[in-house]
């Protein structure tokens, strides 16, 4: 369960004012680090419930605003980090605009990769396109920056009910730093193996020719300094540094052409429901060398740590229904330790869940070498 500790006084408030001048109080989206005021203000406002709810993806999210405005005639306010504007290209140009069902939205975009900003690779052309991807889909935008004032917010709320009244959809494009808070939220949650533990295990345990695919995030940062630490190269591991959702399929991809080889996944269960459905497609393969691996901590740890849905729902129910023949939890390291031999014996795919605290070191690194070098020496050792 996560559990929530808190204080009360925010420094976000006139945003919240602004917004409910125009009469919106239902909020969804997918966590950001950089709208970490944001977040943790909803959550210490709401929670999740009536007024909030934590989308699977982004596009998830604009349906569920779309469904509140049909239901309730009031706009809803998305939050999400700019990579995330890919997963809502469909039901904004097909759904919300002002061509098809003409639903007003407010998107609130934290923009990562901002030209200038020093930032990782995976955000560097995300930032660079973001607000040109905004005019593109017919969204007007306001940049929000430490500098913003109270009066230039107010104008811009003021043009945004304008566009809302003809059908349109506006977003906030929210820099580095520019919406603070004194709240300090603490999200955990009730198990003991940290996940970085679980990781170096994985390197400890698993065999010279097999392939690692690691999830976006802190995983793939604690797999990169697992291997610097044990004086090891990183050319088995392709780290997925962006594509939130997407490591199982590449690993998919991958263990279907060599299928003399056990490929490991290294998924977080954020990841994981981003895109559920590849779960299903991943299962029914039936490969035998797959072996797709859960670390659940039951939150969006990376980008705050606000919760995800996992605490409510089985995933080794999901994965033996989507066609996984081994499937296995464990919850310490004992138990992740023994279970290395039973995948090595089983026959047929396996998925593995691994239940992990909350948290990571605050010295934690980032990868030194860049995504191209990755590639190259990951695509040599594939050979």
């Amino acid at each position: 369960m996560i559990k929530l500790e808190g204080e009360k006084e925010m420094k976000i408030e006139n945003l919240f004012m602004e917004i409910e001048k125009l009469g919106m109080d239902f909020y969804t989206g997918v966590p950001d680090s950089q709208l970490k005021a944001l977040c943790d203000s909803l959550m210490n406002k709401y929670g999740v419930g009536e007024h909030h709810v934590i989308a699977a993806n982004e596009g998830a999210a604009v349906g569920l605003a779309a469904g509140h405005y049909l239901a309730t005639g009031k706009p809803a306010v998305v939050y999400l980090q700019n990579s995330g504007i890919g997963n809502a290209v469909n039901p904004i140009c097909s759904l919300v605009n002002d061509k098809v069902y003409a639903i007003p939205v407010l998107f609130v975009v934290g923009w990562r990769g901002e030209p200038g900003v020093h930032d990782e690779p995976q955000h560097i052309y995300q930032g660079e396109i973001t607000r040109e991807l905004l005019d593109c889909l017919g969204i007007k935008n306001f940049v929000i920056s430490k500098e913003s004032t109270t009066e230039e917010l107010a104008e811009d709320f003021a043009e945004i009910q304008k566009e809302f009244a003809i059908g349109h959809q506006c977003a906030l494009v929210v820099r580095k730093g520019a919406l603070e808070t004194d709240l300090k939220m603490k999200y955990k949650n009730d198990y003991t193996m940290s996940r970085e533990d679980a990781v170096k295990l994985f390197v400890d345990y698993t065999k010279e020719r097999d392939i690692v695919v690691s999830t976006t995030g802190k995983l793939s940062r604690e797999l990169f300094e697992a291997r610097e630490e044990r004086g090891q190269g990183h050319e088995k591991d392709f780290l997925t540094v962006g594509s939130m959702g997407h490591s199982s399929m590449i690993a998919m991809g991958i263990a279907r052409e060599k299928k003399d080889r056990k490929v490991f996944c290294l998924d977080g269960d954020g990841a994981v429901l981003m895109h559920l459905g590849s779960v299903a497609v991943a299962g029914t393969e039936k490969m035998d060398n797959f072996i797709h691996v859960l670390f659940n901590n039951g939150a969006h740890e990376t980008v705050g740590g606000l919760p995800t849905i996992s605490e409510k729902i089985d995933y080794l129910k999901i994965a033996e229904a989507c066609g996984y023949e081994n499937i296995f939890t464990v919850k310490t390291e004992e138990e992740l330790k023994g279970i290395f031999a039973k995948i090595y014996e089983a026959k047929g795919s396996v998925f593995l869940e691994v239940k992990t605290s909350l948290g990571s070191r605050a010295d934690l690194g980032r990868p030194t070498t860049t995504p191209i070098q990755n590639k190259e020496a990951f695509m040599e050792f594939l050979k």
